[in-house]
């Protein structure tokens, strides 16, 4: 089997629809309500000094 008939197989099988979804997942994991202080930080961590804490 030639690797290109190997992921020709895993494409049309389940595994183009778990890494899609994994894919989703991790995209849209910043905009959960839980993440928005981790957002916040990151957002103004470019205007802190470094002698800042």
């Amino acid at each position: 089997m030639t690797l290109y008939t190997a992921l020709r197989h895993f494409a049309d099988s389940y595994g183009l629809a778990v890494i899609c979804a994994l894919y989703l997942t991790l995209c849209l994991w910043h905009f959960r309500p839980g993440a928005k202080p981790h957002v916040a930080d990151a957002k103004h961590s470019i205007f802190k000094d470094e002698n800042d804490d």
